[in-house]
């Protein structure tokens, strides 16, 4: 099925198009999320309890738990806890490849625990150190990286389970790219100064999704240096968007100098508020926008993107750069992006934000044809969306989004939102954990839904009934 979708909007008819295309998630009382979701458009129907206190689904769809943290995997190692960002790519015939991230940090003891190396870090040594990026300062490989795993969406068996990247830390989120890799993001600053590593930490790191062995662990420093988590490449340009994990982080983008060689440097940006410099996205003390506004935007270099004083944020902000409130998932869709500012709007449970690019972007002529920013949605009761993460394009153009609340009273779901903003519940996280959503991600032909519960790492393959969705 594919639902009718809007198009590249540019020039003067972007106006008129931004004026009113979305509608807010509208509270109706004070947020309780107890009472369960609060849908805006029937989706698939209510949730079912799941008799295994797993995940709950709609009628007619069911799950299949395809990996899990602590497994071996086919290179001796143990597959890492910590389950994030996540993509798929086509491994040939009904194959798929899917490239997962770790976000298992460097100070945490539990996390060195729940790596490749095991309780005891007894299988470390089957990581060459060449092929490690990070070690602790006593030489040990840290916990972070990539695992990739190649599942047959025809048997629902899963072919082979390796380590991909290793030597990382607090890898969160990433992005797919055109030439089929994943973008794995560091959401750390750290250095041998102010933690126990060895290496300077906070880059973004590539990872070939057919490759059998470990990934290059070549830092892409020319993406500069920050609490990195997601990003989404434009595969008409080559442009690289990123976004930032931190209350007043910013948005960037990356303009290679070779399309789909980062390592060969390009230029970082940051983006401003045509006429509005240093604007502060979130709306929760003064309000910028509404709900289906768009803006024009202005990008600005930025200098010493290497920032070894950790002020890349900081000092873009104070050449007017705009502020988004948690910048987490971002994925590209049909000639547009789309990011989640998770801890944005007047109640601090999220927004997400709709990004049309300049026909010209990144080029000469572009400040007459500028790129714009929408206010997508922007939660104002819990129940309709509560604190938005990862995100992805669904195949026939809705949005599912992974919600990020640590709480015992709120369960996580995973949200479909329509292109017209409204919101419904696709499944909830039952696990007595309760751990975040993510790594959300469609097989190349649209019937397997994969997405992650992080703690203590779960990947689910979702099976359904997509085609029913009512709007």
């Amino acid at each position: 099925m594919r639902l009718d979708r809007r198009g590249l909007i540019s020039g003067g008819a972007a106006v008129m198009a931004f004026s009113g295309l979305s509608r807010s998630a509208v509270a109706q009382t004070a947020p309780s999320v107890e009472q369960g979701p609060l849908n805006q458009v029937p989706g698939y129907g209510a949730l079912k309890p799941d008799a295994n206190r797993i995940l709950d689904l709609p009628e007619g769809f069911s799950y299949r738990i395809i990996a899990q943290g602590g497994e071996t995997m086919d290179d001796g190692l143990f597959l890492p806890g910590q389950f994030d960002g996540m993509a798929c790519f086509p491994a040939g015939g009904t194959r798929v490849a899917l490239v997962r991230n770790h976000e298992l940090r460097h100070g945490s003891r539990s996390h060195r625990n729940w790596g490749p190396g095991g309780l005891n870090q007894e299988r470390l040594d089957l990581i060459p150190r060449e092929r490690a990026y990070g070690t602790y300062k006593n030489g040990k490989v840290l916990p972070g990286g990539t695992s990739t795993q190649i599942y047959d969406l025809a048997t629902g068996r899963t072919v082979s389970q390796r380590l991909s990247l290793a030597g990382t830390s607090t890898n969160c989120a990433g992005g797919l790219t055109p030439w089929g890799s994943w973008l794995t993001c560091e959401e750390t600053e750290a250095t041998p100064d102010t933690a126990d590593v060895a290496q300077t930490h906070g880059w973004v790191f590539e990872v070939p999704a057919l490759d059998r062995g470990l990934a290059d662990p070549v830092p892409l420093k020319a993406m500069g240096r920050f609490d990195h988590e997601a990003v989404a490449v434009d595969p008409r340009t080559g442009v690289v968007y990123l976004t930032e994990d931190k209350i007043d982080g910013l948005f960037y983008r990356f303009i290679p100098e070779v399309r789909g060689e980062m390592a060969r440097g390009g230029r970082l940006q940051a983006m401003v508020i045509r006429d509005k410099r240093g604007a502060d996205t979130s709306n929760k003390t003064d309000r910028l926008w509404n709900t289906g506004d768009g803006l024009a935007v202005d990008w600005i270099d930025l200098a010493e993107v290497e920032s070894p004083n950790g002020d890349l944020r900081q000092r873009g902000h104070a050449d007017g750069a705009a502020l988004v409130s948690r910048g987490e998932g971002i994925h590209w869709g049909d000639g547009e992006l789309y990011l989640t500012a998770t801890s944005g709007g007047p109640i601090g449970r999220g927004q997400v934000l709709r990004y049309v690019p300049s026909p010209d972007e990144g080029r000469a002529g572009e400040s007459r044809r500028p790129g714009r920013l929408q206010l997508f949605v922007e939660s104002t009761d819990a129940r309709v969306l509560n604190m938005g993460d990862n995100l992805t394009v669904a195949p026939w153009g809705h949005l599912f989004v992974c919600e990020d609340n640590y709480s015992e009273q709120n369960p996580n779901f995973l949200r479909g939102v329509t292109p017209d903003g409204r919101t419904y519940a696709v499944a909830k996280s039952a696990y007595i954990t309760n751990s975040e959503f993510a790594g959300v991600c469609f097989s190349p032909d649209g019937s397997v839904l994969f997405v992650n519960v992080q703690t203590p790492g779960i990947t689910f393959a979702i099976t359904g009934p997509w085609a029913t969705v009512q709007m």
